[in-house]
């Protein structure tokens, strides 16, 4: 009998793990010293701890509600609770980010890395409610380099630097498999999780959305509440016969249509007239992957892409049409005819 089916599985190299590619490509980064490396490594570190205990929600009996709320006046799940302190720990433990600011904390969190060159806008778990029913979700995360001095405490400057200032972003993704995407504005990278060796390997080199596609993803709940044009986009999605996608997790819904085109839009509502996603923790980075993608982000008629906004506060919300370009582009026109 031939055991060459067996050498041939045994002899296939495992892949490139995140450490590596980081270490490879280190040379495109701004201010190439090493710490945007560590940056990322450090948010790696706190993805594979965060996704171990989603794994184990049930059993560690940290689902569901923590009783409190946020600074947006959203119902904390003790998994936010847990994800913020994983990452803020790991971020203060890896030395580089002097400060962090958190979708689940009032103010800037200061790390004691007074030296350090970087600050970190992230959303430690988005779509945590979907938690109990196993939905996936998702972290997001922005990257800047500080504009105040070393040395010195963070400040509000560091954070409000606009989109275009973002050095690196990114997300994880907490679904059937653990999947890392970031960009340094050179591309973007996808890297899945192989929890029995405990490393990120690259799957997805060169990522890049489809110009055109066939889904939308949005909640068609808010129907009578969305602006006229958006309503007669929909419509005629839905004459194309293109496919309604909508899973209620913004880093599950905006992957897929990633991977396979299409558009998600959080439109301005009656309750929510400057939208409901954050800009600089879930719409700034998640536009920067998708500008690097090919894809484009827009905050909608008469207010320009995302990534040319300027934040005037921490947790500034914002609506968000983002997606293949051709898509896009289709929406906006809308308004005009």
């Amino acid at each position: 009998m031939s055991h060459r089916p067996l050498e041939d599985t045994i002899a296939q190299p495992v892949g490139t793990t995140l450490e590596r590619y980081i270490m490879r490509t280190q040379s495109e980064f701004p201010y190439a010293t090493g710490e945007l490396s560590q940056l990322l490594r450090d948010i790696a570190l706190a993805g594979k701890i965060v996704s171990r205990e989603i794994n184990r929600a049930g059993l560690a009996e940290v689902a569901g509600a923590f009783g409190q709320q946020n600074v947006q006046g959203e119902q904390q799940q003790k998994l936010d609770v847990v994800a913020n302190i994983r990452f803020i720990r790991a971020l203060t433990n890896g030395g580089q980010a002097c400060a962090v600011l958190s979708e689940e904390e009032d103010e800037i969190v200061h790390t004691g890395n007074v030296q350090g060159k970087y600050v970190v806008a992230i959303d430690p778990l988005d779509g945590s409610s979907n938690i109990d029913v196993n939905v996936s979700i998702g972290t997001i995360f922005s990257i800047y380099r500080r504009v105040s001095p070393y040395g010195a405490p963070a400040t509000e400057a560091d954070f409000l630097q606009g989109g275009r200032r973002q050095v690196a972003a990114g997300y994880i993704l907490y679904g059937s498999s653990t999947m890392l995407v970031y960009t340094t504005g050179h591309g973007v990278a996808g890297f899945t999780y192989e929890s029995s060796l405990g490393e990120f390997f690259l799957s997805h080199p060169r990522m890049l959305i489809p110009e055109t596609g066939s889904i939308f993803s949005c909640n068609e709940g808010n129907w009578h509440d969305y602006p006229e044009y958006v309503r007669d986009y929909l419509s005629r999605c839905k004459e194309r016969r293109c496919s309604g996608r909508y899973v209620g997790s913004l880093v599950a819904d905006y992957h897929r249509n990633l991977l396979v085109g299409g558009i998600y839009l959080y439109p301005p509502t009656q309750k929510n007239p400057d939208g409901k996603l954050r800009l600089l923790y879930e719409s700034f980075p998640l536009a920067f992957v998708i500008e690097q993608a090919g894809g484009r982000a827009e905050a909608g008629p008469g207010l320009g892409r995302v990534m040319d906004l300027m934040p005037t506060h921490f947790h500034q919300r914002t609506p968000l049409f983002t997606g293949s370009y051709s898509l896009v582009d289709e929406l906006l026109g809308m308004e005009t005819t």
